[in-house]
């Protein structure tokens, strides 16, 4: 079953952050689900500030810069894993550097 990993981390301290040495344990961590075969995707996003939020309502269209929901941490960037049951799932999420300096979240994919 493939399930998302979602990462979210509060984009205040980002100024505490060590991004080479966390782009360093990123690309470890990616290169050990490639090899461990439950890769199937995952991206990096841009700051929350460059999203853009639609949503249609009896008005028509609602657009409205940035995120929808007004929380402290945000989507950071997801991977999407095969795994054989939640419990890999978590073990995967748990080794995740995001799960260090954020949260991550693990939520199944409905599959066709």
């Amino acid at each position: 079953m493939e399930y998302l990993v979602s990462i979210y981390r509060d984009e205040s301290k980002d100024g505490e952050v060590d991004w080479e040495r966390l782009g360093v344990e990123y690309a470890n961590y990616a290169a050990e689900v490639t090899e461990a075969g439950v890769m199937r995707g995952g991206k990096k996003l841009q700051p929350s500030a460059s999203a853009t939020t639609v949503a249609i309502r009896e008005s028509g269209r609602l657009v409205t810069d940035g995120p929808f929901a007004e929380a402290r941490e945000q989507l950071g960037g997801f991977f999407v894993l095969e795994c054989a049951d939640l419990d890999e799932a978590l073990e995967w999420a748990a080794r995740c550097p995001g799960a260090r300096h954020g949260t991550v979240e693990v939520r199944p994919v409905i599959s066709d």
